[in-house]
This record gives structure tokens, sequence and C-alpha cells, in this order.
């Protein structure tokens, strides 16, 4: 399991990590806008509701928007109302700072085996209009008729049906794709996404984002 620890604390969030990473891969998120970008990456989050950028229950709200990735909100806000919040906000639980890690590991199992209880089961081929995908084959048919598609070509079909109809942004393509969400990589994204698309051949089956990124069509291409 790979845990988002957003904490904007580095005292804090490094006595966490040590204690986590006996467990769990661990990553320290400072930023709220940074869980939001990347949390595709994570099995769950553990977060703090005080960030430099924007308040936790804010964070948590646009989360809930997009993901249902499990949170256990961790925080020094301790009244019941503070709780009451952060549940109705779409915690799936609640623990005040600081924690004792064994609880804290324990309500992590919990939330995580909850969600994987009631998750759908992963969709493996997905059908598009005549476009179909088999992510387990690597296969991709328009028309009845394979594509042949490059390893990287076949990776942006790949995230951009992590959640097929919601946007992807350009940066999380380049960092999941290419390890680097800067500059140097975005003219290869253009290039490999060009190609994919003439491929393809079904103009409004993956759209532009202006000034964000792309997602995939759910309505069916003619």
């Amino acid at each position: 399991m790979r845990l988002a620890v957003v904490e904007d604390d580095d005292g804090v969030a490094s006595a966490l990590l040590e204690a986590l990473r006996t467990k769990y891969e661990a990553d320290h998120i400072k930023r709220g806008s940074d869980l939001l970008l990347f949390h595709n990456r994570y099995d769950a989050v553990v977060l703090d509701l005080g960030l430099p950028d924007m308040d936790g229950l804010e964070v948590l709200r646009k989360l809930r928007k997009v993901s249902s990735v499990p949170v256990v909100i961790l925080t020094a806000r301790g009244g019941e109302r503070a709780v009451v919040r952060g549940l109705h906000a779409g915690a799936d639980d609640y623990l005040v700072k600081p924690p004792r890690i064994a609880e804290l590991i324990a309500r992590l199992e919990t939330v995580t085996r909850r969600a994987a209880a009631h998750a759908p089961p992963p969709q493996h081929v997905i059908v598009t209009g005549d476009v179909r995908v088999d992510l387990i084959a690597r296969r991709v048919e328009v028309a009845g008729e394979p594509i042949t598609l490059t390893h990287k070509e076949f990776q942006l079909i790949r995230i951009l049906l992590e959640r097929p109809g919601a946007a992807v942004s350009r940066q999380q393509l380049m960092d999941r794709i290419w390890g680097d969400a800067f500059a140097a990589v975005s003219r290869a994204l253009d290039v490999h996404m060009a190609a994919l698309r003439a491929k393809l051949g079904r103009p409004g089956l993956i759209t532009t984002i202006r000034g964000f990124g792309y997602r995939w069509e759910l309505d069916d291409m003619p």
C-alpha cells in the first residue's frame, strides 16, 4: 500500500514517515494542491487540516469530487464540531495529534479494507463507440481492427482510462510516464499524443482541456 502523508510540519511528517515506512510506502506532501494533482498514485491518505495553501477540509471536499481514496484526517483540531465537519466532508476516519502509531496503522488498514470491499471490480476491457481497449492484453481495436501502439502511447491510454470522463493534467501524464513533470518532456508528450490520436482516428475521443490536460470522453463515438 502506498500512502500520502499530507502535512506541512516537516518534523511531524518526518516522524510519521519513519514509523509508517516500516509497513508501507509513504510519501510526504506539503500542499493540498499537490495531493489533488497526484492523488491517483496513492491507496490511502493521511491528511492534516492546517495546510499552507488551503484548508484541509477544502482539499477533502475537492478530492471527493474526483476520488474515493480512503482518507484519515490527522490534526490538532480535536473538538466534537471539528470531528463532525471532517467526517461530513468525506473523511473515512479522524484522529487527533499526537497519534499512537499502532492505532493509526490499524485505522488505515480498516478504511482501506472497507474501501476494497465496496470497490467495483476493475474494468479490464473498455469500449467507447467502436474503440475497444483491453488493458490486460494491451490490445486496442478500432472498428474491429487492431492498431499498433508504442509503449508510451499505450501508457497514455491506460492513464486516461483510470478515470474515463475525468480530466488528467499534462503534469500528471508527464510525471507518471517520463518521471518528469517539467518542460523538458512537454514536447515529447505532444508528439506522442498527436501520434496516438492519429492512430485511433477518432478526433473527439481524446479531448484537450485548455490550459490543463486531456480527457477520454465517455460518450459513444460515431
